[in-house]
């Protein structure tokens, strides 16, 4: 999975990619196909914004399901977390939609 990392107003942490590699790359854990991540870090300068004031965007792109999620928080990790729970959320859709659940087994072994 590549994963690229950018930033529109912004001087990100200097261990955000690092933790942000880390946290996208045990998505893989759900067998799902996404070629490339692209990972969007925008600050509002607005100071009524306050809490909301960093947005980040998760977007899945390639051969696998398209894959959109955005958080708003108060720094660049926190709006992460949250970005990450949602993409989390729907990649395990995904994955729970493609098991395979075959009875075949089950009817075998009544048949025995």
């Amino acid at each position: 999975m590549d994963i690229s990392i950018r930033s529109h107003k912004a001087a990100l942490a200097e261990d955000f990619r690092e933790i942000t590699e880390e946290k996208l790359l045990s998505m893989e854990r759900f067998n799902v196909p996404i070629e490339r991540i692209v990972v969007e870090v925008l600050h509002e300068n607005n100071p009524k914004q306050g809490k909301k004031s960093h947005r980040v965007n998760l977007t899945s792109h390639g051969a696998g399901p398209f894959i959109r999620a955005e958080g708003a928080g108060h720094n660049d990790l926190a709006a992460f977390d949250e970005a990450i729970s949602g993409f989390e959320l729907q990649i395990r859709k995904v994955h729970e939609r493609h098991k395979e659940i075959s009875r075949e087994t089950l009817r075998r072994k009544d048949a025995m």
